[in-house]
């Protein structure tokens, strides 16, 4: 061969080699059970981020919690500011419990004074500025009324019981005797009892009592000085929620600047949509209980009155205030109530409590619905669940702050597991689980008995 031919070769071999390459793997398509496998990890990985969340906020909640209670120096410092933010705190929550009032007084005023007022900005600032002073007019008229008509009402009740204790227990000895159950060993237990508490108490204040005067004279001086300052601090408290009335929108604005500074627009968005929330559930339920616990005082009141029941108005404030605390507040307040007027009037005593068994299932199939309606979106079970559950941790306001606070957890929990049951195509709504035996893991959709048994048959 020549040399010629051998050089026209070479470049058709170049060029033979350089249009078709080698031959390479074929790709391997992914099956569906490969899909499985891949959603089964994507599950578990989930699975094990969620749990290491809720492990990680436990332990946060346990470290404050011993951090809090029983590190002596930051107690004592958590506690010093609390007690100098306490203005800020009662001026908060007046104004947030004001603010309904506000409002209405404010819109109101504004519909009148923007026709006549050339500049819209300050009819709106003269609205804002009566709305305030006619809510702080009201609270102040509310509190003046229930102190003129529980003061005296109360320092009567503590007087007469002091002066004419032992015959009101001798009356109510004899009342019982004499009636029904005067038929009954029951009143001679009772008497018996009775008149032992009676010389133990008088044995008590002999022997324990006057010797311990002088220290008790100091814990009530440290109590009055207590009291005096925690009226100042309501009186700051009010000044407080009248700034903070007057720029409400800008606090609010400021805190959405904040929100939207530290996260990101999704998480910024589910934080705003999650505080309206929860003003929505606090809100609808604390107003909404304050109106139905004062319907409920005044018509505790009418039927003390209408029954000659001693002390009705301080009973009737009594039972007003507890109501507060739903399912449970009529019968909390029930107990001081009717301690008060079975020793002066022991038939009145069982009127009174027929008449509250009475009032209190009004109120929670009448009143309390009509006025609250479903603002919490909780069954009656999870309402006893998170009053046991807050009264057992924080007391008198864990029972009034559990349901709602207990609602907005609910409510969070609920958004986050439709959103995730609607990712994997199933249906978000309850009812649909509840005859279902099991998920499609290939359509991905809810079996019932009657579709599993029909498959078999196939």
């Amino acid at each position: 061969m020549s040399e010629e031919q051998v050089e026209k070769i070479e470049p058709a071999a170049e060029e033979i080699s350089l249009e078709q390459p080698a031959c390479e793997a074929p790709e391997l398509e992914e099956g569906p059970q490969d899909g499985v496998h891949a959603m089964r990890r994507s599950e578990n990985l989930w699975l094990f981020k969620v749990g290491l969340m809720v492990f990680l906020t436990v332990a946060c909640c346990i470290l404050f919690f011993f951090l809090v209670y029983r590190y002596k120096g930051f107690a004592s410092g958590w506690g010093k500011l609390m007690k100098a933010a306490e203005p800020i705190i009662i001026g908060l929550i007046l104004a947030y419990l004001l603010n309904p009032v506000m409002k209405a007084i404010e819109s109101s005023a504004f519909r009148r004074l923007s026709p006549r007022l050339k500049s819209q900005k300050r009819a709106k600032k003269l609205s804002r500025g009566i709305g305030i002073v006619v809510s702080i007019m009201f609270l102040i008229s509310i509190l003046t009324l229930i102190v003129a008509a529980v003061g005296p009402a109360l320092i009567s009740s503590v007087s007469g019981l002091v002066e004419y204790g032992s015959e009101y227990v001798k009356n109510f000895i004899d009342t019982t005797e004499s009636g029904i159950l005067g038929h009954f060993e029951v009143t001679e237990v009772v008497g018996q009892y009775l008149t032992t508490i009676i010389g133990y108490v008088q044995k008590w204040a002999e022997d324990s009592l006057l010797p311990r005067m002088q220290g008790y004279i100091g814990q009530v001086t440290s109590s009055v000085i207590s009291m005096l300052r925690l009226f100042l601090n309501f009186i700051i408290g009010i000044i407080v929620a009248v700034y903070v009335m007057v720029i409400q929108e800008e606090l609010i604005g400021q805190s959405k600047k904040l929100v939207f500074a530290l996260f990101k627009p999704k998480t910024g968005n589910m934080i705003v949509k999650g505080v309206r929330k929860a003003d929505e559930i606090f809100g609808g339920f604390i107003v909404g209980k304050i109106i139905d616990s004062a319907i409920i005082g005044v018509i505790c009141y009418l039927g003390c009155m209408i029954m000659r029941i001693p002390d009705a108005m301080l009973v009737a404030v009594v039972i007003g205030v507890t109501n507060i605390i739903p399912v449970f507040g009529p019968f909390i307040g029930a107990v001081p109530s009717l301690i008060l007027v079975v020793i002066q009037s022991p038939w009145h005593a069982l009127y009174l409590l027929i008449f509250i068994l009475v009032l209190q299932q009004v109120d929670g199939n009448i009143i309390g619905p009509k006025i609250l309606g479903n603002s919490t979106g909780l069954s009656s079970f999870w309402v006893m669940f998170a009053i046991l559950i807050g009264g057992g941790l924080f007391g008198f306001f864990g029972m009034l702050l559990g349901v709602p606070v207990f609602a907005m957890i609910y409510y969070i929990l609920r958004v986050s597991v439709n959103s995730r049951i609607r990712k994997r195509g199933l249906p978000p709504d309850t009812g649909d689980y509840l005859q279902a035996s099991g998920v499609d893991e290939e359509a991905h959709a809810l079996i019932y008995p009657e579709e599993s048994e029909e498959k078999k048959g196939k």
